[in-house]
């Protein structure tokens, strides 16, 4: 049941909530990915986790930097999917008890998250075009890009990683 309303009026006010959003994903993916490092034993997985755990660093503060300049302070709005992600993600962790299932797992809880992402910055991307603010744009294609690479890489652990797992 929602409490409060977000307003949505326009489509400036839909991008700002969902600029909200986005910061609530990046900050709870920000808490989850320490958790998938110390879980996964794969060097290459561990690598991937990490240098990501970087990338979403930098889009909290991107996320932040945006909304500071449209609201003059920075708010979240809960993720409703992030949650439900990053819980599967947790349970994951706790279930698997073979550490190459294990890592597996990881990989296929981190794409959903992925996707996710990619979703999320494909359709802010596209309303900061129609709004005309093309450096939100910019900097949302940019975050894209970003999860459409860790996608690919963990495409191409999981490649290895699931071979070794059935031999």
């Amino acid at each position: 049941m929602k409490i409060f309303s977000a307003h949505i009026e326009d489509l400036r006010s839909l991008y700002i909530t969902n600029l909200k959003k986005a910061l609530d994903m990046e900050e709870k993916i920000t808490k989850a990915l320490p958790e998938m490092i110390e879980n996964s034993t794969d060097p290459e997985l561990t690598d991937a986790f990490r240098m990501h755990l970087e990338e979403t660093q930098g889009h909290v503060a991107t996320i932040e930097s945006l909304l500071r300049s449209y609201l003059g302070e920075v708010e979240t709005e809960t993720c409703k999917a992030i949650n439900g992600l990053t819980t599967e993600a947790a349970d994951t962790i706790k279930d698997a008890t073979d550490s190459s299932i294990r890592d597996i797992a990881l990989i296929g809880a981190a794409q959903q998250v992925e996707h996710h992402e990619i979703a999320v910055y494909g359709t802010l991307r596209r309303w900061a075009e129609i709004m005309g603010l093309e450096e939100d744009a910019a900097l949302l294609e940019s975050i894209e890009a970003e999860e459409e690479n860790a996608d690919a890489v963990l495409s191409e652990i999981a490649e290895r990683v699931n071979l070794e797992a059935t031999v």
